[in-house]
């Protein structure tokens, strides 16, 4: 059974920054904006329970938004789910306007339990609203009309308790035929590890991990090397880069607490089930 510690992979979160465009308006400026840093990670008390996230106005017109805070999950397909949770912080200010070059820094301050058993991820939304803020437009006397997109994006903050680690283990190896997962571009509109219409099966391996420790682990954060024989009796082994990892699998985050996740990742030739195959997972 393969077994595997991570540690110090926070920065792979980056890869699971989320911007998402969730709307179009008819207005007369463009407004955008910057969020950072996209990943925090704090502990349960003390002054390292507070994350500072700053909000930047790059666009034309002052800045309306809101914030809210949301507790993050997958399932062991992958999926993401999130909860509202905005009971376990304090943000400050949970609302803004942000001048146009300016910024604005967003306190948000654990607040849930200080003996939490396992970390714990969440999102702070930082949400533009569509709030004119041109007084030419308020007053009428602008006719021009352009496009405006409204920004929403999400900074992660993991909540951890004190001296926690991820503990992760394999489960199963299954040689099988896969549909390959989306290319890194197609990630964004398709999902993590989704996969794009009308792909055709190939082979592959399907591999169940688990986390049993109290710190969340980043399968992307790793090599990958599966070692195995072909169908034909020829030695396979093939080593998947972090890169190409994060790439088949997106950021691979794995819950702790016996947080269990299924990825399919392509061989390129068929293994033989019936003969030893092993994974290990290496920095």
């Amino acid at each position: 059974m393969a077994k595997f510690r991570f540690a110090g992979l926070l920065g792979k979160l980056r890869l699971g920054a989320v911007l998402l465009f969730l709307g179009i308006l008819a207005s007369t400026s463009a407004l955008a904006m910057r969020v950072s840093p996209m990943v925090s990670e704090l502990t349960t008390s003390g002054a390292g329970a507070v994350a500072r996230i700053e909000v930047g106005n790059v666009g034309s017109a002052s800045m309306p938004f809101e914030t809210r805070i949301t507790r993050i999950d997958f399932d062991e397909n992958g999926k993401l789910v999130e909860t509202p949770a905005d009971e376990d912080f304090i943000v400050f200010p949970p609302q803004g306007l942000v001048p146009v070059s300016g910024r604005q820094v967003i306190r948000a301050q654990w607040i849930g339990r200080p003996d939490i058993p396992t970390s714990q991820a969440y999102y702070l939304w930082v949400r533009q609203l569509p709030v004119e803020t041109n007084p030419q437009k308020i007053q009428g006397t602008d006719a021009a009309v352009s496009i405006d997109i409204l920004y929403t994006m999400k900074a992660l903050i993991v909540v951890a308790p004190p001296g926690a680690k991820p503990d992760v283990e394999v489960v199963s190896l299954t040689p099988e035929m896969i549909v390959p997962p989306a290319l890194e571009g197609e990630a964004a509109t398709q999902g993590e590890g989704a996969a794009p219409p009308g792909a055709e099966p190939r082979p592959g391996l399907k591999v169940v991990v688990t986390n049993k420790g109290n710190r969340y682990a980043l399968m992307s954060g790793a090599k990958w090397v599966v070692s195995g024989t072909d169908t034909s009796g020829k030695p396979f082994e093939r080593t998947y880069s972090n890169e190409e990892v994060a790439t088949l699998l997106g950021v691979g985050y794995l819950a702790p607490g016996g947080g269990k996740r299924i990825f399919e990742i392509p061989t390129g030739v068929a293994l033989d089930p019936a003969k030893p195959l092993t994974m290990r997972f290496i920095r």
